[in-house]
Formats: structure tokens, sequence, C-alpha cells
């Protein structure tokens, strides 16, 4: 039997899903017969556990509305900057902790880029000081990612061009020290809260102008991603959905360690069923920091 299903990084299901219906709509798109069951993405980054549960369908007919009105230009614009952002997120999540920094550099006049390449490869030959300084100091192996805002107004006359990165090199002082491009140069140490360092990193990519989202070092670990079809059934999902099952004891029972920050489910009436997003925090290790969850 073949089976059809809406990827959510080729679709953005919080914007198909984002659509009211009334309450017998509702019912008829939950109980759809053509759901013949619901797949569940996993995705591990540090602490942060992920989950997305969108349904797979026996008959291409009812993801056709939602292909088609969800295919602009526009659309997949702003799905592409989302997208960036979730895998900054948690490539981020997976690869830093509170050791490491985080920090912004400048250019002074004199010394403005004249384009994105050339501001790039004054971040790549920065991290190959840093890069050498780690080697000849015995220190672990240099990782980095880092965002590039590059601004230039030409009717305003103005150029702004600066850089924020993440990196493991441990040495604040050094790492502000090596950059060598004049103006302001600051950096701090990462402080993780419940959802990692998502904050951070939606505030170092949040105007990345004109250039890619993000550019990272060839030695970072992928988040663990892992995907199910048997872990809910039309009829869990729509227990779920409609509150009759309880939803912490559900989703902290299937991933033990782990404590529920966030549910979301929604439908809609672009296609049948529901996708449903959870968002877990590893629980704090016996005898270790207790820490404070804030839940939605």
């Amino acid at each position: 039997m073949a089976k059809y299903t809406l990827d959510p990084e080729r679709y953005d299901l919080d914007d198909i899903y984002a659509y009211t219906d009334t309450d017998d709509e509702r019912l008829q798109l939950l109980n759809d017969p053509h759901i013949v069951q619901y797949r569940t993405k996993t995705i591990k980054s540090g602490n942060v556990l992920e989950c997305e549960i969108y349904p797979i369908w026996n008959t291409h007919k009812s993801t056709v509305r939602a292909r088609k009105e969800k295919t602009s230009r526009e659309t997949q614009k702003r799905l592409n900057a989302k997208n960036a952002t979730k895998n900054l997120i948690r490539l981020i999540n997976t690869n830093f902790t509170d050791d490491d920094i985080w920090g912004t550099v400048t250019y002074s006049t004199a010394k403005l880029p004249p384009s994105i390449e050339s501001a790039q490869r004054e971040m790549a030959k920065y991290f190959r000081r840093l890069k050498y300084y780690a080697e000849r100091h015995n220190l672990p192996p240099l990782k980095y990612v880092y965002v590039t805002e590059f601004d230039d107004d030409e009717e305003k006359g103005k150029k702004r061009v600066h850089h924020h990165f993440v990196t493991n090199f441990p040495n604040r002082d050094v790492a502000e020290k090596l950059w060598r491009n004049g103006a302001r140069t600051q950096t701090r140490r990462l402080q993780a809260d419940e959802n990692g360092y998502e904050g951070m990193a939606r505030y170092i990519s949040k105007d990345p102008r004109g250039t890619k989202r993000y550019v990272a070092s060839k030695n970072l670990e992928k988040p663990q991603i892992t995907i199910a079809d048997c872990k809910f059934t039309r009829n869990k999902v729509n227990r779920l959905v409609g509150e009759k099952l309880d939803r912490r004891a559900t989703f902290e029972k299937m991933y033990s360690g782990y404590e529920m920050l966030k549910f979301n489910a929604k439908t809609s009436v672009y296609v049948s069923g529901a996708y449903i997003y959870v968002k877990m925090a590893r629980r704090a290790q016996k005898g270790g920091k207790q820490r404070e969850i804030h839940r939605e």
C-alpha cells in the first residue's frame, strides 16, 4: 500500500496547520479514514528533545490541497529561513556547553570589508588564528559556528558589517585579542536554560542580510534524529488532541529522563489529521544542579 505524508523539512506544518476550523470540521478531519498511522520524528540536541508527529495517508488526495496552497515562492523563502534557524539552534545545542563562549566582532571604518565574501574570508582568517593557538597550547580541536550581518545601504552611504560566533575556544581574552580588524570585540560565556541555547541562537541569526544564515566548522556533530511509524495510531493522536489522554504522562513515559516543556496540537482546513509538536528537557542528574522549568 502506497503511503503519503508531508515532511516538516519540505512543508511548514506550523503554517499549514495554522488555520482554524469548526468543531464538526475538526472532528471530521481527525477521523479521516485515509490516515493509516502517524509518523514520529524525534530530534535530540544536547539536553533538548523535540518531537514532531504528523499523519501518513494511503492516498495522495489528502495532501493535494496543502501542496497546492503552500508552494508559493514567498512561502518557500520563509520555510528555508525557518529551517536554517531551527538547524542552527539544534547544532549549537548539540555541540556546545556552558564552558564555551559566544561573541560579536565588528570592523573599524578603515577595515570595513567591501563584500560579504571578503567579510567571510576575514572570519576564516580569524578562526585559523584561534585554531593555531589551540594547537600550540594543547587545547581541544577548535569548533565554531558563525553568522555574518552585512548591510550596505548605498543610498544612505552606510555600511554595517559584523559577525556573531559560538566556539569552544576557552580563553575569552585571547579570543578578543586575536580579532585584528579593530572596533568592538565582545565575548561572554554560554549560559543554557531549559531550551538550551535557543534564545542566543535566535538572536545571532535574526537578520543575516544577503548571505548564508550560518557557517560551521566541519567537525560539528549532527543532532540525533530518529523516525518511527509505529508510536502513534490515529486514535491515540485524537485522544491527545482532545485531551482525553494525559499528555505529560504519555510523553514523559515514552522519553524516560525528560520532562515536557511544551505541547502544541493543530488541525487545519487544508489537510486532514493533526500536527503535534512537543519539546522536552533532560532532567537534572541526581545530585546535580536543579533546573527551573518553565512550561507552556
